[in-house]
């Protein structure tokens, strides 16, 4: 090859091109790669559902089957063998809507940890864009959450939910905050666990604590009377996660019959059974904690995806 052909291989693209939406190969647009690449992350996501349903009797079902199991026995544990269920009005809408929260957050953040070493073969051997990886994983896990999501519209109608615009809202609220700061968690995760692959396994164990620190199997006004007043309830408040609960909480279950019900007794703590409280006052700050774990994720994870053939 002369070295006019090879200067004319690597050429920039013209103004007119770039306009078009051409870049020369090995360039990208960062973290706006979701945005501008769609059809390829449309491809991984088909992609990724096939390889786990592979196989697969039950398929999608396992949508259902997994967080039915899972509410079942923590229904038993906290509600029938604790009793939880006598003093929570509609305690099986309180504990799903909590668990829909602390599973999509599981899938995502445990997920996206993985996409890179799970996708080695396409990092290491073709270009592609690095972050479509864990966003695929993102789009795998909100294809699961839908299912669920119904089954908790059901319940709470069940229960004599009414929509409205503060549950909207909320809903509203704790997707975005809960989405962006996974994603966060995620790309952050995924660029360590490509040089270290003990990364995958903290991610198990913060999905665990998530769980048992934020109040999805028990009400907020419990541990408000354990530790308020001290620093411990702030930062509880402040956790991304607990405020994400809280939303949910607010969207299915304050406006179910038997909660709003409860509100019109005299019971002195229905007040704080039902109130959306701190953390739904601290939605903003819950954002705000969000949007920064997304930059540090974004940046470290741009920083570190020259390296990911290499490591892998």
């Amino acid at each position: 090859m002369t070295a006019t052909s090879g200067r004319a291989l690597r050429r920039t693209p013209s103004a007119a091109e770039q306009a078009e939406g051409w870049r020369a190969p090995g360039q990208d647009a960062g973290w706006l790669n979701p945005f501008l690449e769609r059809f390829l992350l449309h491809l991984l996501v088909k992609k990724e559902l096939r390889v786990r349903y592979r196989g697969s009797v039950l398929g999608m079902v396992w949508s259902y089957v997994k967080p039915a199991v899972q509410f079942l026995v923590f229904y038993i544990a906290m509600g029938v063998f604790l009793e939880l269920n006598k003093g929570t009005p509609a305690y099986a809408v309180y504990l799903f809507s909590g668990i829909v929260v602390v599973n999509l957050f599981g899938e995502v953040f445990g997920n996206a940890t993985r996409s890179i070493t799970g996708n080695g073969a396409l990092v290491s051997k073709i270009y592609m864009p690095s972050q479509l990886f864990p966003w695929a994983s993102m789009l795998v896990a909100l294809v699961h959450f839908l299912p669920q999501l119904l089954v908790l519209l059901v319940g709470a109608l069940l229960n004599g939910w009414l929509p409205s615009p503060t549950a909207a809202l909320a809903f509203v609220l704790g997707m975005v905050i809960l989405l962006i700061f996974t994603m966060g968690l995620g790309m952050l995760t995924a660029a360590l666990n490509a040089a270290f692959r003990d990364v995958e396994n903290f991610v198990d164990l913060i999905v665990m604590v998530a769980t048992w620190l934020s109040p999805v199997l028990y009400r907020i006004d419990m541990v408000q009377r354990s530790i308020d007043g001290t620093i411990w309830w702030w930062l509880y408040q402040l956790n991304p996660i607990t405020i994400v609960v809280q939303l949910f909480h607010i969207a299915f279950w304050r406006y179910s019959k038997p909660v709003v019900d409860e509100l019109a007794t005299d019971n002195p703590f229905a007040h704080t059974l039902a109130q959306p409280g701190e953390p739904f006052g601290l939605w903003w700050a819950g954002l705000l904690i969000a949007v920064a774990v997304f930059a540090l994720g974004t940046v470290v994870f741009e920083r570190s995806k020259r390296r990911f053939a290499q490591e892998l």
